[in-house]
């Protein structure tokens, strides 16, 4: 399927580091770039595509996923990467300033992903660089390449976004995937359910954001009122790592764990995603569920990030 040189043109060189950057066409775009990176995978396994180029994955948080899928992806389309996994080992453990770290490395590489604990840091990153940063995740704020492989996973598993019934649950105010992939959705026809403690609910800025857009939303405390009408469960673990009082941590942890009795009250067509790691708020027996797409959904990363890296380095 050919693709129109204008629109790719437009993100050749762009930093990619919110989710508000995209309109449908946008979303449109990437899942056309993403279908073809797909099929070239299964047919090739990898192509030169982006042979010559350099990625500087940056990370100044853990993460296996996230790290190894634009490390694979990169791989993938014939590219090389810096991997920079172990942030407190290098010069900014002398205190560094994100600018020159960033300016530093793109003398190396042609694009950096970045992760970082404050959120605004890739913007701040974005601002001093000459080459493309792509946020993978601020803080509490942003995960826009989660939200966009969250989407796509929707629309191949579903078939379409608009029309549909999204539940998220579990930890909305800190959860980062989860503030991406709402702002995501409300460009389409969709209502939103929020499930969390009261201490976990989705901050009120999102929820006054997403409601200038006329989508609807509801909160509540219990996924029973509303798991039959679900057509996408979207369960997120609570992060440990966010909270600075253990005893609170530890009195919402196990707040809601989805188990195949719960499954047999849901939809024969909903998906339960999740953006990983899990820590037992899914049952490891729900993984034989057909409807249980969450491993799925990191295959689809895969295409998704081949695809915004093609198109940042003009080659979509």
């Amino acid at each position: 399927m050919p693709f129109g040189e204008n629109k790719n043109a437009s993100w050749y060189g762009k930093d990619i580091l919110s989710v508000k950057q995209f309109d449908r066409s946008d979303l449109e775009y990437i899942f056309g770039v993403a279908h073809e990176m797909a099929e070239m995978v299964r047919r090739i396994g990898t192509f030169d595509l982006l042979k010559g180029k350099i990625l500087a994955n940056l990370f100044y948080e853990p993460s296996t996923r996230t790290s190894a899928s634009f490390t694979a992806a990169m791989e993938r389309l014939g590219g090389s990467v810096i991997p920079i996994n172990e942030v407190r080992y290098s010069s900014v453990a002398k205190g560094e300033s994100l600018p020159d770290t960033v300016r530093t490395l793109e003398a190396y590489a042609d694009v950096i992903v970045l992760r970082h604990p404050e959120v605004g840091a890739a913007a701040l990153a974005a601002k001093y660089a000459r080459k493309p940063i792509i946020n993978a995740g601020d803080g509490v704020g942003e995960h826009p390449t989660q939200a966009l492989l969250d989407l796509f996973t929707i629309q191949e598993e579903l078939g379409r976004v608009d029309h549909i019934t999204v539940t998220m649950l579990g930890d909305l105010k800190y959860g980062r995937t989860v503030h991406s992939l709402a702002r995501l959705l409300s460009l389409y026809n969709v209502k939103l359910n929020y499930v969390s403690p009261d201490i976990l609910r989705m901050p009120r800025e999102i929820i006054t954001e997403i409601q200038a857009t006329g989508t609807p939303q509801f909160e509540y405390t219990s996924l029973e009122p509303v798991l039959a009408e679900t057509d996408v469960l979207y369960v997120t673990r609570v992060q440990k790592e966010r909270f600075e009082d253990p005893e609170q941590y530890e009195s919402v942890k196990d707040a809601y764990v989805i188990t195949p009795e719960i499954m047999q009250a849901a939809k024969k067509t909903m998906i339960l995603m999740h953006p990983l790691p899990r820590v037992g708020e899914i049952a490891m027996e729900v993984d034989q569920d057909p409807r249980a797409a969450y491993f799925r959904q990191v295959e689809y990363g895969l295409y998704v990030r081949m695809a915004l890296l093609a198109m940042v380095l003009g080659k979509a």
